[in-house]
């Protein structure tokens, strides 16, 4: 079982700037968070002539990357699910996941002014029952509570309140991932 809480937003909106700024929060406050983070691109880790990226051009299965400080499995094919992903994760106080929008969870929607809003951009709040909460450098009018984007620790504060238990239920189809 893992405690989840989802961060959402269009492109650009700053999502990763505000998960940062929360890993560094929480980290002080001694918790471990994880972070799951969903991206429509190949995943490279290494320049395309290392020898990780070597050998899965070559066919390994999945390649593990170790260094004294930190390691990394990689793996070519198809995704897996949310859970099979869940479950290779270590133990953690709080996982944060950026996408994975079709997995229940309560999300954050990052909304930022002078990137997008106002000229095509479509907030997901209004349409979303999902999104809990926002943070922006907007006045919004909504049903939801609005945070500042720099409010850092009362978005932490409110996550920490509202992240649900999700249990792993479908780790097993993905032995392989």
């Amino acid at each position: 079982m893992a405690r989840l809480f989802g961060i959402a937003g269009r492109s650009g909106q700053g999502k990763t700037t505000l998960i940062e700024a929360l890993l560094a929060h929480y980290r002080s406050r001694g918790l471990v968070v994880n972070v799951i983070k969903h991206s429509h691109h190949r995943l490279e880790l290494e320049p395309p002539r290392k020898d990780s990226a070597r050998f899965r051009a070559a066919g390994a299965g999945e390649v593990l990357i170790v260094s004294p400080t930190s390691w990394a499995i990689l793996h070519d094919g198809p995704e897996p699910s949310f859970d099979a992903l869940l479950a290779r994760l270590g133990p953690a106080d709080l996982t944060l996941v950026e996408g994975y929008t079709r997995v229940d969870l309560p999300r954050l929607e990052v909304v930022r002014g002078g990137s997008g809003c106002g000229s095509g951009y479509e907030a997901l709040y209004p349409h979303d029952p999902r999104i809990v909460a926002i943070a922006s450098d907007l006045v919004l009018d909504t049903h939801v509570p609005v945070f500042a984007l720099d409010d850092v620790a009362r978005i932490a504060a409110f996550i920490g309140e509202s992240a649900v238990e999700y249990v792993v239920t479908d780790a097993s189809a993905d032995n392989a991932a």
